[in-house]
């Protein structure tokens, strides 16, 4: 029987659909600029301001979780603050086993030193392009796309959109509405998710993470979103998850391949689940559900794909055959032509997953 291993994950072929670049810079990265741009911090040095992330990120509400992101937003205003994010962000995807990520980001939160919202995609895309030569470079390549978000609680969500549609041949692949979902419903966007539809442009909306089901509602069946990101609160219908008796807005997300980016760890600092064993991803995926498993925020949160991974074998009993399930899961969803898909799961995942898998008792 194969030992899935901290090493042993880590060289597994990852995919993630749901990460944040302001939510997964490096520590020593932050207090650096930090220092250039004049910006306080609540801890001068790599480990304690990694420590004071995690820490604060613990509270079991979205609205604080969110409020973290203050300092990390501080020093992604300039050309020179994204850039290396961006690169950054790359890399260490690519030193985590991810083959393919999607990075997002809200576009209009980084105009504070003067930078235009062209200007932030633009440079954004720059830095990514050179984090993939890089990781080619060094042998392990990784394709990363962007998503652009629109706060929905400002009034910039159209704007966003609109970037979207400009920007699709140059890397990026889809759209996105974050910020505090309670009070801030999707509908209230509903002008630029169908302009998107026009357009031909993916989306995914955050929905049932910190409100219930008449967000995942709003999101799938008003807004047409094609992925929901979290979607925790989705087993409220399915009051029996043991008997697996769906709802009706269960078994639509289920039946059409509605894929979910369930974030483990993110969840239960924003109280959204309450241990990774409990978390409903193992029991949507035991329903056939199209679950996928990403990061959300790697800094904030203190995780890797590596990490997601070892603690759902660790403390929800997952297999490798598990993993590769949700791993070619992300790949059928991602926000990519079919054919760039099917080669991502056919070339590299199959064959990453094969070994482990041929010593597996379940292979």
């Amino acid at each position: 029987m194969t030992t899935l291993d901290t090493e042993t994950l880590r060289r597994l072929p990852k995919a993630v659909l749901h990460d944040h670049l302001d939510g997964g810079l490096r520590p020593a990265t932050v207090v650096e600029l930090a220092r250039e741009a004049g910006h306080t911090l609540p801890a001068g040095d790599p480990d304690g301001l990694a420590a004071w992330f995690y820490d604060a990120a613990n509270s079991g509400d979205l609205v604080r979780y969110i409020a973290t992101f203050e300092h990390t937003l501080a020093v992604l205003q300039t050309r020179e603050g994204l850039l290396r994010a961006a690169e950054e962000y790359v890399l260490d995807l690519a030193a985590d086993g991810v083959v393919y990520g999607e990075v997002r980001y809200a576009p209009e939160l980084m105009l504070e030193r003067g930078l235009t919202l062209p200007e932030v995609v633009e440079t954004v895309q720059e830095g990514l392009a050179a984090g993939m030569a890089k990781a080619a470079a060094a042998g392990t390549p990784v394709q990363v796309r962007t998503l652009l978000c629109g706060m929905r609680m400002f009034d910039r969500v159209g704007e966003a959109a609109d970037l979207a549609v400009a920007f699709r041949d140059a890397g990026v692949v889809g759209f996105d509405i974050a910020g505090a979902e309670d009070g801030f419903p999707p509908a209230a966007h509903l002008a630029a998710f169908e302009h998107l539809r026009r357009e031909n442009v993916p989306f995914t909306i955050h929905a049932g993470e910190a409100y219930g089901l008449p967000s995942i509602h709003q999101a799938v069946q008003v807004c047409g979103a094609q992925r929901i990101g979290h979607g925790v609160r989705l087993t409220d219908d399915i009051p029996d998850l043991a008997a697996g008796k769906l709802g009706r807005l269960a078994g639509w997300v289920r039946d059409r391949r509605i894929a979910l980016e369930m974030c483990p760890t993110s969840n239960l600092q924003t109280g959204a689940a309450a241990s990774v064993a409990e978390h409903p991803v193992t029991a949507l995926k035991d329903l056939g559900f199209r679950v996928t498993v990403n990061t959300d925020n790697r800094l904030v949160s203190g995780t890797t794909m590596t990490r997601e991974m070892s603690l759902l074998v660790e403390e929800a009993g997952w297999t490798a055959e598990d993993l590769r399930t949700v791993t070619v899961n992300a790949l059928k969803s991602a926000f990519l032509p079919f054919d760039e898909r099917n080669a991502l799961i056919e070339d590299v995942v199959l064959p990453g997953y094969a070994p482990v898998l041929r010593r597996s008792p379940r292979a």
